[in-house]
């Protein structure tokens, strides 16, 4: 026989389990969640309380047929992915339901655990690996190509010293001309090889930099906003890589924006500090959190796992070099760059992890 101590053992423990618990009645009612489900749903203990399995469905956009079913069959189920809308976002979870008979009445325990950053984290480390290889094959492909580029228009130099009628040396000229924007276009394949002289910089200053420069041939109906932090100080950086891949992204940005031609259309460069996270693998005491967000069309779907890989645009005169190389470069810095995209907002994500000059 159980002692009073061990019979109320059970519900200390879900009171403090770090995985979300609530219970339905056979009235399909909710009658107990557990202190990490209010974190998990975003909503007190009390407001849950009695609310229907209905209501609780319509509000986090899940469907309530196979927690219902339960109380039919007598049985359990477990969905690995569900998805429900917390506050308005999404929020990918892992589901457990598990039929109950306690004191001859019915209810349906269920558990809930997010999994929303572990496949998060598995999806990056996939991109990234597909990314690294995707680079190393162009960049192989880019030495291939830049040794014989270079024979080809030495030929041509050559060949054109013994021309002499110059409507000969036309042509030389044109195979001159088209082997140097080859090989220009090689050396955006081969891209940045390792990072500058770094020197302590402000953030925000290489980004006001790069706004003026945009904001040249900036179209009319397209507006600037910014939101800097001033508290971020100065760290050691390499201000003209860092301008280059924040200019990548703003163009980026910009071209999509043109194509909408929206009276609204407008970019906004974000910047905040963030503490204590995990980038590339490696913890960080201290980073610049840099958000450059548009509320143009979005990203197309067939191009969001495949948007920092070399040669993949969206436009037919584009390179689909440019956020390749910004991301490049943010690497060599140790940073990362993410992208999340949807209709109407899409926000480039930057982290920098801030290193100072030891006095």
């Amino acid at each position: 026989m159980l002692s009073k101590q061990a019979k109320e053992l059970p519900l200390a423990l879900l009171e403090e389990a770090n995985t979300a618990f609530v219970v339905i009645s056979s009235d399909l009612k909710l009658i107990y969640a557990n202190p990490a489900s209010e974190l998990l749903l975003s909503q007190s203990t009390q407001r849950l309380y009695q609310q229907s399995l209905q209501q609780l469905a319509s509000y986090y956009h899940f469907n309530p047929t196979s927690i219902e079913r339960i109380f039919v069959n007598k049985n359990s189920f477990t969905e690995n992915e569900v998805t429900l809308r917390v506050d308005g976002h999404p929020l990918l979870i892992a589901l457990s339901a598990t039929y109950l008979n306690f004191n001859n009445a019915d209810y349906v325990i269920i558990e809930m655990r997010c999994i929303e950053q572990q496949r998060k984290f598995s999806q990056v480390h996939y991109q990234e690996n597909q990314q690294k290889a995707a680079k190393d094959l162009v960049r192989g492909l880019a030495h291939e190509i830049k040794n014989p580029l270079g024979g080809l228009r030495g030929a041509a130099q050559l060949l054109e010293s013994e021309l002499s009628a110059p409507e000969l040396k036309e042509f030389t000229q044109i195979i001159i001309e088209q082997a140097d924007r080859l090989s220009a276009l090689v050396n955006r394949l081969l891209g940045p090889q390792k990072v500058g002289l770094r020197a302590t910089h402000n953030i925000h200053s290489v980004l006001e930099k790069v706004r003026k420069l945009v904001c040249l041939d900036l179209p009319d109906f397209i507006k600037i906003k910014v939101d800097y932090d001033p508290s971020i100080p100065d760290f050691e950086m390499q201000a003209d890589q860092l301008q280059q891949a924040f200019l990548n992204i703003i163009q980026n940005a910009v071209q999509a924006l043109d194509l909408n031609a929206d009276s609204r259309s407008e970019i906004t460069l974000r910047t905040r500090t963030a503490h204590q996270i995990t980038i590339n693998g490696l913890p960080q005491r201290l980073a610049a959190e840099i958000k450059i967000i548009d509320n143009g069309p979005g990203i197309p779907e067939q191009l969001k796992d495949t948007l920092f890989y070399p040669m993949v645009t969206g436009r037919s005169d584009g390179t689909g070099l440019g956020l390749s190389i910004a991301q490049e470069l943010i690497k060599q810095h140790n940073g990362r760059v993410e992208c999340s995209s949807t209709p109407g907002h899409t926000e480039f994500l930057i982290y920098l992890p801030m290193k100072f000059k030891e006095k």
